[in-house]
Parts: C-alpha cells; structure tokens; sequence
C-alpha cells in the first residue's frame, strides 16, 4: 500500500503488488460504465437492448446458453447494477482483503478473489442444474456481483487469522472468525430464497476460501494456475522479452506453517551469498506465520510486521 484509500485507488494500476485497489478498481469503473449506458439507453428508448448486453456478462444458470457465453463465468464476478451491491461488496473487500495482502501478499489476493468467483459460479451452476427446486427458473437465471470472490477472501483471512479483531458499529470488537461464520450461516439459510443464485455462490466462494488456506499451509497453492495466467498477461501489456519464471520452495510441513513460497524471477543466476539470504529470510517468515496462527497478527512486533509487509510484496 502506497497511501491513504483514495491515493491507492488513483494510482491502481500503477504499482504492480496493488491488487486490492485494482479489483476495487475494476469493479467501480464496470459498475460506472453499465450505469451510464443504462440510463442513456432507456431514456432513449433501447431499455430492452440494454438488458440484453449486460445479460451477456452475467452467468446463465442454463448450460446450454453458457456454452454461447463462456466468458461469463469470469465476468459475471466484476458486475454490480445497484449501489448498495457494490457498496457493501467493495467495503467488504477492502477491510478483509488488507489483511490477505499483509500476511499474503497481493498476488495471492488476486488469486483468491478469481478462484472464489470461479468456485460460486461453478456452484450455483451445479446446484441450478442438479436440484429440482430450480427445475422451472434455471432456463431464466442470470447472475451477477463480486459476492463469490469476496465470500472467498472474508473466510479466507478468518481462517488464516481467525482472532483479528475488527470494531463494529453498535456491536464493538468482533473477532471476524465470528462474522465469516454468522454471512456463511446467513446466506445457507438463504439459499432457497429470492436471491438463491446469489447464496449458492457466496457458499462456493466460501468454501474456496477455506480450502485456499489451508491447503496453502499444507504447501500447495491452488491459485498457481491463475497466477501464471495473469503473470502471461502482464507481460503481455507491458511488452516485456524478460522470462519470468515462478521458483519454489518446499519444507516439510510439521508445524502447519506455510511451507512454499514463490516470487518472479529472473533467468540471471543468484550468487551464493544472495540464495543463503533468501533461505534465512523465508525461514523467518515460517516463524512470523507459527506466531500469527497462535497469537494473532497484533502479537507481532514491529519489526516482525515490517518483514512480513516486505515478503509480502516479493
């Protein structure tokens, strides 16, 4: 992080280890421009004709129309029509999202969000498709919001450190284990509601979030797929010959710590001296991460916070 809220959020898409403020971002500037075209175009008659383009962003529940849209299983996760959808999403995202971007770093927040937003899609595909209570709305369904994704990195950062504490207007400090637990119950008993579509992937994203963390403290990284999907794109825009190559590196896991990490790196061999700082300073980071899962985030000291925030942006 760069600055105060809205100093990220101008500069997004300048800093590479800015994921937050660029999701964030995406989404505002989406939600900005199908706000516009539907005013413009149903004052002007072409209400209908509006429906019908945002409806091939959005997410069929019907597999028949999805296979005419298939990139709506990605776009549907960065739409939002009403204020208060965004609104709450985007707030969402940022107070839980800051700390998958402290502990984790930003890469691993974009991974994250995309991974939740694929697994709701999946989810409320397959619950549309399999339960005869849809049977009659499936071929009518279509669905939009971040909610997935965010559902994704609120259970994420609850089950990475599920005793950070967040201060809540009327209620006072709340451990946001307790709040993950109370949208995931929520939006269960929803989930056969008016906006079950919507229920059905905050549950999937949820799930992935879970899973996330702790198979990445088992050592395996699930977004590593996406990662290098967007690593390709990245270097794509920016035009650049460099390879860029992800290097790992395993522990045996007996603690429950995380055991792989990976950063971008160049072909150029390291010297020595260089690969010995790097072992010692992950080996650090071990212990900072055994220390976050006993004691908290606001156990650590300082110092420790300080090199935590600096691997993170490695």
């Amino acid at each position: 992080m760069y600055g105060n809220f809205w100093e990220n959020l101008k500069n997004a898409f300048k800093h590479s280890d800015n994921s937050l403020f660029k999701l964030i971002a995406i989404n505002l500037i989406l939600w900005g421009v199908f706000i516009v075209l539907n005013v413009f175009m149903t004052i002007g008659g072409f209400g209908e004709v509006y429906a019908k383009l945002i409806s091939y962003f959005m997410l069929p529940a019907s597999l028949s129309k999805l296979l005419y849209q298939p990139w709506s299983l990605f776009t549907y996760m960065f739409l939002h029509e009403g204020l208060f959808h965004i609104l709450f999403n985007m707030l969402f995202l940022y107070w839980f999202g800051q700390l998958i971007h402290q502990y984790l770093g930003s890469r691993k927040l974009a991974n994250l969000y995309i991974l939740g937003g694929l697994a709701g899609g999946l989810f409320y595909l397959l619950i549309y498709n399999l339960a005869p209570y849809f049977s009659n709305s499936v071929d009518t369904s279509l669905m939009l919001g971040a909610s997935a994704g965010v559902f994704a990195i609120v259970v994420g950062a609850a089950t990475l450190s599920p005793n950070t504490t967040f201060f809540l207007l009327l209620l006072g400090p709340v451990k946001i284990k307790y709040i993950a637990i109370f949208y995931v119950v929520l939006s269960f008993v929803n989930s056969a509601g008016a906006n079950a579509g919507g229920e059905l992937a905050h549950l999937g994203g949820a799930l992935l979030g879970y899973l996330y963390i702790t198979q990445l403290r088992r050592g395996v990284d699930l977004g590593i797929p996406v990662q290098k999907v967007g690593l390709f794109f990245e270097n794509l825009i920016k035009n650049n010959p460099t390879k860029v190559k992800v290097s790992y590196r395993r522990t045996k896991d007996q603690t429950g710590s995380f055991s792989t990490y990976s950063k971008p790196s160049s072909s150029a061999k390291s010297s020595p001296s260089k690969n010995s700082s790097e072992e010692t300073s992950q080996e650090e980071i071990d212990r900072i991460l055994d220390k976050i899962a006993d004691k908290g985030y606001e156990a650590l000291s300082k110092d420790e916070k300080r090199k935590l925030f600096e691997f993170s942006k490695k």
